[in-house]
């Protein structure tokens, strides 16, 4: 049974940082794509960040380049994103997500969400 559970969520001031945690269990980590995607009120679901299976390549939202950075940790079945920088916009409840490959695409499974605020 796949799940994915996210952590690392909460409030944090404009121009700080939160690092979320996606752990990860129930299929071979290390064979799949990840990627995180985020939902504000109202709004509609947005990726945010992609990493393929290998850790070999990366892709991210314009609006978070250089401020984001994706990871992996293929022993451990972790998979994480570092938040820099932070932007009131940048507010949303955060999802990992399973793809059904080894690169970003198509994805099967999400986890539940942590809550990010971006205020002061």
């Amino acid at each position: 049974q796949v799940q994915l559970v996210e952590s690392g969520g909460g409030l944090a001031q404009p121009g700080g940082s939160l690092r979320l945690s996606c752990a990860a269990s129930g299929f071979t980590f290390e064979r799949y794509a990840m990627s995180w995607a985020r939902q504000a009120p109202g709004k509609m679901p947005e990726w945010v960040a992609g990493i393929y299976a290998d850790g070999s390549d990366t892709f991210y939202l314009d609006s978070v380049k250089g401020r984001f950075t994706i990871s992996r940790d293929n022993a451990k079945n972790m998979l994480f994103l570092q938040m820099n920088s932070l932007k009131p916009e940048d507010s949303a409840l955060y999802y990992c997500a399973k793809a059904a490959y080894s690169v970003p695409g198509e994805y099967e499974y999400w986890g539940p969400g942590t809550q990010v605020t971006v205020s002061s």
